[in-house]
């Protein structure tokens, strides 16, 4: 499950990384309160498919809440990102408080997860064969389809997140490609955070991506290393949280962010010893002679 959520994640977090929106994911973790919320209050069932569709219109409106108040107004992106998730932060806390606060239904459920309760729920079976635990099941179908489509649509992701006016002129909708790129975050975002919690998902958006960034300058090898992180960063962190007797998401996150570190201190050219020798082989290297002094 670990891999599932950190791969997923990560490979939507190299397009947001692209974009420079890596703090939506913060804002659709935030926004999926209220939707829990209300599809309680609809539902009366604390389920996991009414939770899950709940969540999942919450991050669609939050996207486009963000989109709305950037661009029919002065206000900036990220400005405009820190109004919508926490405006839709606090209406869940608020709708949670006065119509759920009898029910075992509170922040910390969306906040934190343990991905160490995952064993308990159960199995999957189809056609006689166990699959799995559901969460685990439905996690490896989306990170099945986010790889899919970005196999299908990578000329279009691409140049569309590196130049929309480009895109634009080869025929690329980057308006519609943008809010496809949006509804895959959500999808991602509300299958993970019931493993790993909200608060955590956000560190594995980013940190595979950021890790990929300093080890290579391209797209499809950032790809790579970044099925390679999180691979790494979950046996790692499994291993430290049993070692640790703590949160296994917490410690896979702390492993992430430890390759991260080696990343950026030993990565060939970006790394800060890389850098380092360069500044030196540099400042020894002989000036060259002026014509006044050769003469």
């Amino acid at each position: 499950m670990g891999f599932l959520v950190a791969t997923a994640c990560g490979l939507v977090g190299n397009y947001l990384i692209l974009r420079r929106m890596a703090l939506v994911g913060d804002a659709i973790c935030h926004s999926i309160l209220p939707g829990i919320a209300v599809a309680f209050l609809l539902s009366g069932s604390r389920g996991s498919l009414p939770m899950f569709f709940g969540a999942l219109v919450a991050g669609a409106v939050t996207t486009v809440l963000i989109e709305v108040i950037h661009k029919k107004s002065r206000v900036k992106q990220d400005a405009a990102i820190g109004i919508a998730f926490t405006s839709l932060f606090a209406v869940g806390v608020i709708l949670i408080s006065l119509f759920a606060s009898k029910v075992d239904l509170d922040q910390e459920c969306v906040l934190y997860g343990e991905i160490a309760f995952i064993p308990l729920e159960g199995s999957v079976e189809l056609a006689g064969l166990k699959l799995g635990p559901p969460s685990v099941v439905r996690m490896a179908v989306v990170t099945l389809v986010v790889v899919l489509l970005i196999g299908l649509f990578y000329k279009e992701l691409l140049v569309s997140s590196f130049d929309p006016a480009l895109s634009f002129s080869l025929g690329i909708n980057s308006t519609f490609v943008h809010y496809a790129l949006m509804a895959m975050l959500s999808v991602v975002v509300v299958s993970a955070f019931e493993a790993v919690g909200a608060i955590l998902v956000i560190a594995m958006l980013i940190l595979p991506g950021a890790t990929a960034t300093l080890l290579s300058n391209r797209f499809p090898v950032m790809l790579g290393l970044t099925v390679l992180h999180a691979a790494l960063s979950s046996v790692l962190g499994l291993h430290l949280g049993v070692w640790l007797n703590c949160s296994l998401a917490a410690a896979m996150v702390v492993a992430a962010t430890g390759l991260f570190v080696v990343a950026w201190v030993f990565a060939p050219e970006q790394g800060l010893v890389s850098r380092l020798r360069k500044a030196r082989s540099s400042d020894a290297a002989p000036l060259p002679e002026t014509a006044g002094s050769a003469q």
